[in-house]
């Protein structure tokens, strides 16, 4: 059986453990919030409404792709082009292609730089195999403008990060969202999370500040999950509503 990622990639070893889900998603609710295309996201309501679930959503999905045997992946991908295409109808215009650009590469950017806070060090190898996955992925959504190789993806995303992104009322909607919905504690977890694995340009425009607590924190959870008791770091982090969906994160393979 033919799978849209091959067993035994990296991009399988990444994606197949929750704790790298989460830092995944840390980093993208970051982003996703200074982005300038996060009106789209606005438009139908379900992202104020919850902006966890919304973005968690978007993390989970495109794990099942990677995971998913190839055509079942491609279905799964031209289903996203579909729900985008009628939200694009509804609205009267189109998605700009710069920000379908933003988000696959949020997703080449966090799969490396999760995967290496919470394991180790990629090789230039397996990046440029974590970029090839998704490019198939933007390739299948009929994106335009794509880079070819991960080089080229750099200079693009850096490109990027100077201009699409900015703080802005959407920014501090969420950021109040994204607190009211994780409390205190949780909320504070977030955010030096998020310093650990987004672009210094994006933690400067958050103000975000220096993850030195959160570095500390990942060495005593990675001991415990030697020990097999990291489960209760993880209700610590987790809203009860997550806990199973991250624990099935992990049953995947």
């Amino acid at each position: 059986m033919e799978y849209f990622v091959e067993k035994g990639s990296v991009v399988r070893e990444i994606w197949g453990k929750g704790d790298t889900i989460l830092f995944i998603f840390a980093g993208a609710s970051a982003e996703f919030a200074l982005n300038k295309a996060v009106d789209w996201l606005y438009f139908t309501g379900k992202l104020p409404a919850d902006p966890l679930v919304r973005l968690f959503s978007t993390v989970t999905y495109a794990r099942s792709i990677v995971f998913l045997e190839k055509e079942a992946a491609c279905k799964a991908i031209d289903k996203i082009t579909s729900i985008h295409s009628a939200v694009e109808n509804n609205r009267g215009a189109l998605i700009p292609d710069w920000a379908y650009r933003d988000v696959l590469f949020m997703l080449i950017h966090y799969s490396i730089a999760s995967f290496e806070v919470l394991e180790r060090k990629l090789t230039n190898n397996e990046k440029e195999a974590v970029f090839e996955v998704f490019h198939r992925l933007g390739v299948r959504m009929h994106l335009k403008g794509l880079p070819d190789n991960f080089k080229d993806w750099m200079i693009m995303r850096n490109l990027h990060l100077y201009q699409n992104l900015e703080k802005g009322h959407y920014t501090i909607d969420l950021y109040k969202q994204y607190r009211k919905h994780l409390r205190v504690i949780r909320y504070y977890l977030l955010l030096k999370s998020q310093a650990l694995v987004v672009p210094k340009s994006v933690n400067k425009l958050l103000s975000l500040g220096n993850p030195s607590f959160m570095k500390a924190l990942i060495k005593v959870y990675k001991l415990c999950r030697r020990m097999k008791i990291d489960s209760f770091f993880k209700s610590i982090v987790l809203p009860d509503k997550y806990k199973k969906e991250i624990k099935d994160l992990d049953t995947l393979s």
